[in-house]
């Protein structure tokens, strides 16, 4: 593995009157150490009876190194991805996907995030997304999800 990232998904992003109350929220994150390259996948699930987040993860794994090279076919894909996608402008006002879930995507090469760092109001955008962009943007979550699976955590 070659790339450092740090990746973000967060499912509950929206809110309006009463601010978003997340009900997961997964993060990858990469690093390199004495030469060794490993990725951290921690996620953290709210119980429907909880009122919010836990403040531990929930899941945590190391992705085997024998997942790097699949590790970085999916992360150029990302990439590839998030470089074409708009995000709502301002920040954090619309859930311009439709689809109640943020992600926040950062390595050397590309910078992203929708929803803002505290979620979405019910409020507009300047941006309007096509039915394609949504379909990529759907592709890019089932890519962070493919990358959690690869932990052993589903």
């Amino acid at each position: 593995m070659s790339k450092q990232f740090y990746i973000r998904l967060t499912h509950g992003i929206t809110g309006g009157i009463v601010p978003p109350n997340p009900t997961s929220v997964q993060t990858l994150t990469s690093s390199l150490a004495d030469g060794q390259s490993s990725v951290l996948f921690q996620r953290t699930t709210r119980k429907p009876e909880e009122r919010s987040l836990p403040d531990e993860p929930t899941t945590q794994a190391t992705l085997p190194s024998s997942t790097h090279s699949k590790v970085d076919d999916l992360i150029e894909e990302l990439e590839g991805i998030l470089k074409e996608l708009p995000t709502e402008q301002p920040p954090g006002s619309k859930d311009i996907y439709g689809l109640d879930i943020g992600l926040m995507y950062g390595s050397d090469n590309v910078e992203w995030m929708n929803g803002g760092p505290a979620g979405c109001g019910g409020g507009w955008s300047d941006t309007e997304v096509t039915d394609k962009q949504i379909e990529q943007f759907k592709r890019a979550v089932a890519i962070v999800e493919e990358l959690g699976k690869l932990g052993g955590t589903s």
